[in-house]
């Protein structure tokens, strides 16, 4: 899953930022609307973390203009009030989930866990393909009831081909939807972790290299 977390409070913004990043999600942070929209305009993300108080672009006008290009993209707006007036004009304005600060983290966690599930064709919360269970809330893999321990990049990895449901997914893909931006796009990063990520599910090998187009399960 990649994510974008906007917000102005730097020592939160990169707390956050690094939570998510343990429970194997790509994230970019931007302090300023600005930049968000700049990251909206070039990143395809999965879900936006959004604090509705920000300068030089203020977070409404963020989410509104997130609704205009009619992206997919997902928005979990923060917010340190918490009346429900407030919610409920974040709502109308195109947010798809509200958080008041302070916030638990494992109820951020959970919240933009179920805004990813939110695609075009809507997913199970567990994953099941080739005999392979994914559990992304419980960070669990199992083979043919076999567990297995992955690192995080190798389960975002392995995400991404579960979602993909047996269509190819290119290594670019891959790239952008389990590494953030600062990855050097001419790395075998991707290549070395696929490999890494074979080895550990065993044998007969699941992973199936499509020559020059990618991977699929």
């Amino acid at each position: 899953m990649r994510v974008l977390v906007v917000e102005d409070e730097q020592l939160l913004a990169d707390a956050v930022a690094t939570g998510l990043r343990r429970e194997a999600m790509a994230v970019d942070v931007v302090y300023d609307g600005s930049a968000a929209l700049e990251r909206i305009g070039v990143n395809d993300y999965d879900v936006v973390v959004l604090d509705r108080d920000l300068p030089l672009v203020h977070g409404d006008d963020v989410c509104r203009r997130l609704v205009e290009l009619q992206m997919p993209t997902r928005v979990l707006m923060l917010t340190a009030s918490g009346d429900v007036s407030d919610r409920v004009e974040g709502l109308e304005i195109g947010a798809d989930d509200y958080l008041p600060k302070p916030f638990a983290f494992s109820e951020l966690i959970a919240r933009v866990r179920a805004l990813g599930r939110r695609t075009s064709v809507p997913l199970p919360p567990v994953l099941e393909r080739a005999g392979i269970r994914l559990d992304p809330n419980r960070r669990e893999v199992t083979r043919d009831g076999r567990e297995i321990q992955l690192a995080p990049k190798e389960f975002a990895v392995l995400e991404v081909l579960m979602r993909s449901e047996g269509a190819v997914v290119s290594a670019e893909q891959l790239l952008e939807k389990a590494w953030d931006e600062n990855t050097d796009p001419f790395t075998n990063v991707v290549r070395v972790t696929v490999m890494t990520l074979r080895r550990k599910l065993g044998e007969p090998p699941v992973i199936v290299t499509v020559p020059g187009s990618g991977y699929r399960i």
